[in-house]
């Protein structure tokens, strides 16, 4: 391979008449290619490494901090849409801003400079995130995670005038949250949990909500807008609304028909009455303006078997119940008793309760931090899957040793009897952008024990559980803890190595159920 790219550049001497670095090339180390790479295979200096991430919006490979410099530089190839595993995703705008800035900002940090590429597929679905892409490459500086939120503001303005700008920034971060957390493609009636805690009712209802809002304010612009308003924010978030509908009344099919109760059938008319309104909706956005987007949203999100796309949408399946069948639905919710009576009265800071049989701390909400050795925690503003995020900067920080001073996060939590409990701690997806043999790290510990230092992503290379990472969103890494004692303690989250991004924190027992999303937080503030 060295020896083609050798003879590459000698006919590029041949044709132009001049010395080869002369002329710019670039290599993009793109899924296999860049095993070549970390196996060590060169190009000459001149050449532009192009660098990838992995198809779904986590950088793969970074230059490590002090490394030569090379005279060709680095560049990005991001994805915004891919046909690929774990499954397509191609239908509709994925891609929260607060994560692209996040990742593409450890680029530019680390020097990768040279040129910037973004793979749209369609682009009619993806205007803001390639809007933002473009103006964050064009100055990384000017944008910080905190004006995120002022910058989609500010597009909205710019296509919509200033009235409905908050707004409608709320309803684009508000369904590319949820999609950014599971791909429409990858969204099933098992996706999320329906008992105890309502897991999946309270995802319908805060769509219901955007919508609800998103109908609102068409109802109130100027007709100029009304085209552009229904492709770039009311059809995504109908359409996102009611794929998860559907699914949720497949879900409930599913348990009432497990159950011979009578909603049963009520649940499957409402599945087919969904499974139609998806046609219908993007039937709508194809006859907007005499036809002008006709076709660009019949891309097939519903149905799918493995990675590949199916043919055609196919509607999940339900079944009826004969009268005969028929019980009284006599279910009754309980999501367990609460703290009351521990908690202490006029606490300032945050602080975290054992509801039932969970402990569950997003990590935006630490009671204090530690910021010492150069390094500073920093609030990511919703990133992650239910919340904000934290992460630690700068993110060429040098690998620190947990345990004394050492930059931490710190939790304070009440337990309420002495256990056995899971710890479990959700970050994003972050790859070992190092490609060292321990991956990226960090350290837990709870009160005064020794920090128990954890790899976030050594194990990036095994193709399961990368799919795992990437279908879900999040990196959920596990440990064991026994709490000897009642009441108050505090759990701390140590840096190690920079880029880690925290999103969540979570203890609890044996045979819990923490669903997709994690248990709701147990914050009293």
């Amino acid at each position: 391979l060295e020896r083609i790219v050798a003879d590459q550049r000698k006919i590029i001497e041949e044709v132009t008449g001049r010395p080869a670095h002369q002329t710019p090339q670039l290599w993009a180390l793109y899924k296999e290619v860049q095993d070549y790479y970390d196996k060590g295979m060169r190009v000459p200096d001149d050449v532009t490494l192009l660098l990838c991430d992995d198809n779904w919006g986590n950088i793969r490979r970074l230059p490590l901090p002090g490394s030569p410099k090379r005279k060709g530089g680095y560049g990005i190839y991001y994805h915004f849409d891919y046909v690929g595993g774990p499954r397509n995703y191609k239908w509709i705008n994925t891609n929260p801003l607060p994560r692209v800035w996040e990742q593409m900002h450890l680029a530019w940090e680390h020097g990768v400079d040279q040129i910037w590429i973004v793979n749209v597929g369609d682009l009619k679905p993806m205007e803001l995130p390639v809007s933002f892409f473009l103006d964050y490459a064009w100055n990384p500086n000017r944008i910080g995670p905190d004006g995120i939120r002022h910058y989609t503001e500010q597009w909205a303005a710019a296509q919509f005038g200033d009235t409905f700008k908050k707004e409608i920034a709320t309803l684009l971060a508000g369904y590319t949250k949820i999609t950014g957390r599971c791909k429409p493609e990858l969204l099933n009636e098992g996706t999320y949990q329906l008992y105890p805690r309502k897991e999946f009712q309270s995802v319908v209802d805060t769509l219901q909500q955007l919508q609800q809002l998103a109908e609102q304010i068409a109802r109130q612009l100027p007709a100029q807008y009304q085209d552009a308003y229904f492709q770039l924010v009311l059809h995504p978030v109908k359409a996102v609304t009611n794929l998860h509908e559907m699914y949720y009344y497949t879900a409930l099919n599913h348990d009432a028909y497990a159950h011979k109760w009578e909603q049963a059938n009520e649940y499957a008319d409402s599945v087919k009455s969904k499974y139609l309104a998806d046609s219908l909706i993007s039937v709508e956005y194809h006859q907007v303006n005499h036809g002008k987007w006709d076709h660009m949203m019949s891309q097939t999100h519903i149905g799918y078997k493995y990675w590949q796309q199916p043919p055609f949408n196919t509607m999940p399946r339900v079944s009826y119940l004969l009268p005969s069948e028929m019980k009284e639905n006599d279910h009754i919710d309980t999501i367990g008793y609460t703290a009351a009576g521990m908690i202490p009265k006029n606490r300032k800071e945050n602080c975290f309760y054992q509801f039932s049989d969970h402990i569950s701390m997003e990590a935006a909400h630490y009671t204090y931090a530690v910021n010492s050795q150069g390094i500073q925690w920093a609030i990511l503003p919703d990133h992650g899957r239910t919340g904000d995020a934290i992460t630690s900067f700068p993110v060429k920080a040098k690998r620190q040793s947990p345990g004394g001073n050492a930059p931490r996060l710190s939790y304070d939590f009440y337990l309420k009897r002495t256990d056995s409990l899971e710890l479990s701690i959700h970050c994003s997806p972050t790859l070992n952008i190092y490609h060292s043999p321990e991956g990226l790290q960090f350290a837990v510990s709870i009160d005064d024990e020794v920090p128990e230092i954890i790899s976030l992503n050594k194990e990036d290379s095994d193709q399961q559980a990368w799919n795992k990472w990437v279908a879900s969103n999040i990196i959920i890494k596990r440990t064991k803890r026994y709490i000897g004692s009642p009441g108050k303690h505090t759990l701390h989250f140590w840096m190690v190595d920079p880029a880690v991004v925290l999103q969540k924190l979570e203890l609890y027992s044996s045979g819990a159920n923490p669903g997709y999303l994690g248990f709701p937080e147990t914050i009293n503030r």
